[in-house]
């Protein structure tokens, strides 16, 4: 296979081609609601099982390859997707309505990360190799030679993701952790950007190809996600799911793959509202120059990015009301935003409406101009309510995906801790605050670690940097499993489980546990991290 332009409009079951048959669908360009070319085929049931069927029967050949052999499919996915070109982003512009240089650097990023993911594999010490010998004279027992490292979990079936149709998508971050931990890879296109789904999809098959790797370490089908989705779930031969998207479609992959017989984690990253907390002193100090960031943070991608600031909480006074006023004004002179698809727009329109109706509510500001409802647009929105009606209103702490951030004043920081001390799980918290102010706020830091998996100070969460430090995740219902992230190098993790070696002869041991260490891995042996051989060697 070559590079082309050109879309088919079919599924890509491990190398091949989809056949003709059954539901077709379009792209929507969202900035004009041109339907966008080619038809494209939803996937049969049978295309879905063989995807899977064939991904299993690739399991154990790919589990057992090198990690110079996936670091290398890893960077020729990167440098294929590169070699896409302007094709490539026009096309996501077209089905998005993301400008070109969200896109140019959403690329950068997605390129990066596979670069990431090969050169953690190619070093190879992510498999946390411990090894403890053999103690035969040990009294009163001998203890047994034992050794433990990760290994692939099988085939893992990744959902695409609307708001990021790089990223998260199909050559996304699920996928190159996925692939780098030597597990196939089916993804479930999304519908909004089929077609940039199948431009990433070519570059993967024929990397996967040029590795001389079975053709069942890749597919991708198009479907619904309510009906293909939950079969590609429920199918046997899946192992783990990635997901990034809306909290009721995360939550009904999540009860399907622990209703099977033999139930598969499902890692979902589904919703969060990001409190960010104001702290006296800052407000005083910097008002204006935090109203002016979160603004950028809220409508940042007309506020459809997962770690978009919700909600604000700030004690009343002089200086708050300052910041609101600051606020309000970048807010009004905002512009309109083209939301990605139709139906995001319809729901985003539909649940800020049902928070501005909420009792103890206010509506303080709202962008410059009428949205084009042709375009899909939609405008940046502030309101204003109290701590009180926020605590005897759950119904406020319910996201509005979109360009919404609701700010909730509390009489004193008692306040603002009872307001943190309600809050669900949560990706992100941000506390802005001077030293002292930081000084007296241990029990709301305490709380929020509590509730978010990553704590920004001083800053925005909006801009998830991709690097090993990172965790992207959080207590339900940010993700169904806060013990992992889908960002940086340790999301490799969510593929791989430990298995244990006890009393195998050195020569029938994976080698990165052979007394040797010919892969030079960062080890532990007895408790202590070394990448030396083990000495003497073991005989058998």
């Amino acid at each position: 296979m070559s590079p082309s332009p050109s879309l088919h409009g079919f599924s890509l079951v491990a190398g091949d081609r989809g056949a003709p048959g059954g539901k077709t669908f379009r792209a929507v360009n969202p900035a004009g609601g041109a339907a966008l070319a080619p038809d494209f085929h939803e996937a049969s049931p049978e295309e879905a099982d063989r995807a899977l069927e064939r991904a299993h029967a690739a399991t154990a050949t790919f589990a057992r390859t090198a990690g110079e052999t996936r670091a290398t499919l890893l960077e020729a996915i990167a440098a294929g997707i590169e070699e896409l070109g302007e094709t490539l982003i026009a096309r996501a512009a077209a089905e998005t309505g993301l400008p070109v240089a969200r896109l140019t650097g959403e690329r950068a990023r997605t390129c990066g990360q596979l670069r990431l993911f090969a050169q953690l594999v190619r070093e190879g010490s992510w498999v946390d190799a411990r090894l403890d010998p053999a103690l035969p004279e040990r009294k009163p027992l001998p203890r047994p030679d034992v050794r433990r490292m990760l290994r692939p979990v099988g085939p893992v079936v990744v959902f695409g993701s609307s708001n990021f149709p790089l990223a998260f998508s199909t050559a996304g971050g699920d996928t190159a952790s996925a692939l780098a931990a030597g597990c196939p890879v089916v993804v479930k296109a999304h519908r909004a950007h089929p077609g940039t789904a199948e431009l990433v999809a070519g570059t993967v098959a024929r990397a996967v190809a040029a590795q001389g790797l079975p053709p069942g370490v890749f597919s991708q089908v198009h479907g619904e996600g309510a009906t293909l989705g939950v079969r590609l779930v429920r199918h046997p031969s899946t192992a783990a799911v990635g997901f990034t998207g809306s909290q009721a479609a995360g939550r009904a992959l999540h009860d399907a793959a622990a209703a099977r017989p033999r139930p598969i984690p499902v890692f979902a990253e589904m919703s969060s509202l990001n409190p960010v907390f104001l702290l006296p002193g800052a407000l005083r100090g910097r008002g204006a120059e935090i109203a002016a960031g979160l603004l950028a943070s809220f409508t940042l991608g007309v506020g459809q990015f997962c770690t978009k600031p919700g909600l604000v909480f700030a004690v009343r006074g002089e200086a708050n009301e300052a910041f609101l006023e600051a606020l309000a004004k970048g807010v009004r002179a905002a512009p309109c935003g083209t939301m990605l698809t139709p139906g995001i727009r319809a729901a985003f329109l539909a649940n800020q409406q049902r928070l501005l109706d909420a009792t103890g509510v206010t509506l303080w500001a709202g962008g410059a101009g009428e949205p084009a409802v042709e375009r899909h647009e939609a405008r940046p929105v502030v309101a204003r309510t109290t701590a009180e009606s926020f605590l005897a209103h759950p119904e406020l702490a319910e996201e509005a995906f979109g360009p919404f951030t609701l700010v909730v004043e509390a009489k004193d920081a008692a306040g603002l801790a009872a307001c943190a001390g309600v809050l669900a799980g949560q990706l992100t918290a941000t506390l802005h605050g001077t030293p002292e102010d930081l000084a007296g706020a241990a029990t709301l830091r305490q709380l929020l670690e509590e509730r978010a998996g990553r704590l920004v100070l001083n800053g925005f969460p909006t801009g998830v940097e991709v690097c090993p430090a990172m965790h992207h995740g959080g207590p339900y219902p940010a993700t169904t499993d806060s013990r992992f992230t889908s960002v940086g190098t340790a999301a490799i993790l969510r593929f791989a489980r430990p298995v244990c070696y006890q009393g195998f002869p050195d020569a029938l041991l994976p080698a990165a546990l052979q007394d040797a260490n010919p892969l030079g891995l960062l080890r532990v042996v007895e408790g202590r991290p070394t990448r030396e051989p083990l000495t003497p060697r073991r005989t058998g």
